[in-house]
């Protein structure tokens, strides 16, 4: 039996190969042998929002543990076949997916998704290698106390997402990491990763029929289908201030409303609206007042968080305590005047050409390209996205940026976090 191949051609991505394999698992391929490598990436639709409720951070330390000892490999084992054999293997966790990813040299192959196999199907979840990651992780989140970005992006996630999984820190909580068991661990793995929910992107110097097979022989001794527990939709909580006492000379700001949800007929528009607001660039509204004209901070930003259960607008800067209150009132009163007047011609223009222009960077090797066909998948778009993409943003007009912007901020009062001693506040 072979895999059933359909190819869409692409004018971003080069030509996408959707694989059915024999197993019944897609797999989304571009062949390239340019160079002698193969980028393979993949997520399970499942993230740490399956975590317990009462155990934060099991999904996470999962992740963390897959590549700690496999098969007959422990730990150390492990590591010295895949430095042996030049392989990248790698697992974190979202909220929504549980990620990993594979680079080989095309002589390895077989090897390297040996390795994989090993990883995703057969982990050993020693006692030792669970202490270790967990000492690691413990030690990052006593850091996190004292650093006011985290305090700040955690309070703020608590406060949109009350009583949700997405409240919870995906990386776990210092009263929760010491709690977790290997049989929770154990039973991450056996629910969450199967074969029903993968999502599977590859670019690379292979082919399609020797991709399906291996495909099918890494994940085939996984379960058919996910056992998940539900995840309720949630429009995030606005309209409350939270101010964090952290013994630091400058604050840290984080600010949200409910957003729109990426299968939303306005979520291109607004990628537009966010990018002339405050998308990272020295073009955008909130960098240009806080920073330049005021000096307020050093850099600003605003972006849009597409959940599969939740859309979020949100942003964050850093300023000196005594001029926290006053980099929050511009950051308003920048948001109150984009919904009033709407952007200017130019920006406009600008924010459209910038959004199209630089899409390109997100195919220039091939682990992003692998990245962004699995991102697609995750997110539900189909092949062609690849080409309409930029037409869409093209298509972004004046009418559309007003209407977007009033939808996304006007008669709303953010949810804000703040951590520091902010003067004012």
């Amino acid at each position: 039996m072979t895999a059933v191949v359909e190819k869409v051609a692409l004018s971003r991505a080069a030509t996408v190969q959707k694989l059915k394999t024999p197993g019944g698992i897609e797999v989304w391929l571009v062949e390239d042998y340019a160079v002698p490598l193969v980028a393979f990436d993949f997520a399970f639709k499942a993230g740490s929002a399956q975590d317990p409720v009462d155990k934060a951070g099991v999904a996470s330390m999962l992740a963390g543990l897959l590549d700690e000892g496999a098969g007959d490999y422990n730990a150390d084992a492990f590591h010295r076949a895949m430095d042996d054999l030049a392989v990248e293997i790698a697992f974190s966790a979202d909220h929504d997916n549980f990620h990993g990813q594979l680079k080989t040299l095309s002589r390895n192959i077989d090897a390297g998704f040996e390795l994989l196999r090993l990883a995703v199907c057969a982990p050993r979840i020693d006692d030792d290698a669970i202490e270790r990651v967990r000492a690691q992780i413990v030690a990052g989140l006593k850091h996190e106390v004292k650093d006011p970005g985290r305090v700040a992006a955690r309070a703020f996630r608590e406060d949109a997402f009350p009583n949700h999984p997405y409240g919870r820190p995906s990386q776990g909580a210092l009263e929760t990491v010491p709690t977790i068991t290997r049989a929770d661990l154990v039973a991450m793995h056996r629910a969450t990763l199967a074969r029903s929910n993968i999502k599977i992107g590859a670019v690379g110097a292979i082919d399609a029929a020797r991709l399906s097979a291996l495909v099918d022989k890494t994940f085939s001794a996984l379960p058919a289908q996910a056992t998940l527990s539900p995840v309720p939709d949630i429009v995030p909580l606005a309209g409350k201030r939270r101010v964090l006492d952290v013994d630091v000379p400058q604050s840290t700001i984080r600010f949200g409303l409910p957003g729109i949800a990426r299968d939303d007929a306005d979520f291109m528009i607004a990628v537009v609206v966010n990018h002339i607001l405050g998308g990272g660039v020295f073009s955008a509204r909130l960098f240009k007042e806080v920073r330049e004209k005021r000096g307020l901070a050093y850099s600003i930003h605003s972006q849009l968080g597409a959940y599969d259960h939740a859309a979020l607008f949100s942003g964050g800067t850093s300023t000196k305590n005594e001029r926290a209150a006053e980099s929050l009132s511009v950051i308003e009163e920048e948001i109150a005047k984009l919904v009033a007047d709407g952007p200017t011609t130019d920006e406009l223009d600008k924010a459209k050409k910038y959004l199209i222009g630089s899409y390109v960077l997100r195919f220039d090797t091939s682990t992003k390209i692998a990245g962004n066909l699995v991102t697609m998948q995750t997110d539900g778009l189909p092949v062609e996205y690849l080409d309409k993409r930029n037409d869409m943003i093209a298509a972004v007009t004046m009418e559309d940026v007003r209407r977007v912007t009033k939808r996304l901020f006007d008669g709303k009062t953010m949810l804000v976090a703040v951590a520091g001693r902010p003067e004012g506040m």
